[in-house]
């Protein structure tokens, strides 16, 4: 995935729609939780076992997969907005989970 693409199309689709000024870190970050919440919503009352098999409902998949959208579309706004390059971010915070979480030694 193109992020920087997909934040230039982003951006034109909030101008075109004159959301601009409602686009600001705290709306996008509200909006990103609202949104997380709505995917976890999906899942909120099934059992473990029913949760790994949820997405084999074709269904509950494209819902799933709307709200994973709405997800990362304003995770990748709010990134835009507070200039953070996606891709070293991410690479970034790999490199600390590794050091603060090693591998456990072998077992058996």
């Amino acid at each position: 995935m193109d992020i920087p693409a997909l934040q230039t199309t982003l951006r034109a689709f909030a101008a075109a729609r004159d959301w601009q000024p409602f686009h600001i870190p705290k709306n996008l970050s509200t909006a990103l939780m609202v949104e997380a919440a709505e995917l976890a919503e999906l899942f909120q009352w099934l059992t473990p076992e029913q949760s790994q098999t949820a997405c084999e409902d074709p269904a509950m998949r494209e819902r799933v997969a709307d709200e994973v959208a709405d997800v990362l579309l304003y995770l990748v706004q709010l990134a835009d907005h507070c200039a953070i390059d996606v891709d070293t971010a991410v690479r970034a915070k790999l490199v600390k989970n590794a050091a603060k979480y090693p591998p456990l030694p072998a077992r058996g």
